[in-house]
């Protein structure tokens, strides 16, 4: 039977934890286009598949089943809404969180509630808002607390460092990073879940390496110097899975180079970050280019500074 639409009809049909399966495989699947190509690549695909994802609900019988659905519901909605966000449209993206959200709630998943509060706030984080990131970020804390998820918390705790990295605040940054690493040394060895495996030591090391590099960019250069190291290790251990983390994480370093005025290794390091993101549908990541171009002009005089920056203006003039 089918809709209007033309998608099969599945009210009235019996939901079973096979077509759960399905729907986690599926969300799976598209999750790992996002990290390899870029949010543009799947959006599409992520959304269309929400109808029917949602129209499953009406045909569970058992509780242990419509629990599980809601999960994957959730976590379609969850990739919703970061797919959106890297394709810099913030109200569809806050929008798919909130939907995430209501699911969410409804299975009583706080591991996964934790996850999307993470996500939102990262998004306000990029926006400039980082107060409403920060709020979310604890609203997090206290889901994954409540889930007893020591990775979900150190998720949390490496994004609040951050937050206050940003606002210049060197001594909450550098405790709650210390926090993060000690949580996620805590959660090794533990089964993570689907939303929040990509973190493993590679996003712990880009993490330090990024809060480091933000204090360089609104503090002192000395900060960004101390993260150098977790920023090589975290590209180091990328493979091609993970295109786009690799991209951001080759900007910071870059970007950290730039500031120190050691403009040849900054030109060679941002030469793969602008390649790399020039092949991804992420806007988002061709965003956070404006750092690397920033740090470059503050050497006009220099060659491989205005190279750089003139990378970077060509990629934003592409319109890609």
């Amino acid at each position: 039977m089918t809709g209007n639409d033309g998608q099969e009809d599945l009210r009235g049909t019996r939901v079973g934890i096979a077509d759960v399966r399905r729907l986690e495989d599926t969300v799976a699947e598209l999750r790992a286009v996002d990290y390899r190509y870029g949010g543009g690549a799947c959006r599409a695909a992520v959304e269309t598949r929400l109808p029917a994802a949602v129209a499953l609900l009406d045909g569970v019988t058992k509780t242990v089943v419509l629990a599980r659905l809601c999960t994957a519901v959730a976590d379609l909605y969850n990739l919703a809404g970061w797919t959106n966000f890297d394709q810099d449209r913030p109200a569809a993206a806050l929008a798919a969180f909130t939907r995430a959200l209501e699911f969410a709630v409804r299975a009583g998943n706080d591991d996964l509630q934790a996850n999307i509060r993470y996500r939102t706030g990262r998004l306000h984080l990029h926006y400039g808002a980082v107060d409403a990131a920060l709020a979310e970020f604890e609203r997090g804390r206290d889901a994954a607390v409540q889930a007893r998820s020591t990775l979900a918390q150190a998720i949390l705790s490496a994004n609040q460092a951050w937050a206050h990295a940003k606002k210049a605040d060197v001594s909450a940054a550098l405790t709650y990073l210390r926090r993060a690493r000690e949580e996620f040394a805590e959660a090794a060895g533990r089964e993570p879940s689907p939303w929040a495996e990509f973190f493993g030591p590679n996003d712990m090391a880009a993490m330090i390496g990024t809060v480091h590099g933000e204090l360089a960019q609104v503090v002192d250069i000395r900060h960004g110097r101390d993260g150098i190291p977790a920023l090589a290790e975290a590209i180091a251990g990328y493979g091609k899975g993970m295109t786009r983390s690799r991209s951001l994480t080759l900007i910071w370093l870059a970007t950290v180079h730039a500031l120190d005025g050691d403009l040849d290794v900054a030109s060679a390091v941002g030469e793969e970050a602008i390649a790399l993101a020039a092949a991804l549908r992420s806007p988002r990541t061709r965003q956070r280019l404006n750092s690397l171009s920033a740090a470059a002009r503050r050497y006009s005089g220099n060659a491989d500074a205005r190279d750089i920056a003139d990378r970077v203006d060509a990629l934003g003039h592409s319109g890609q």
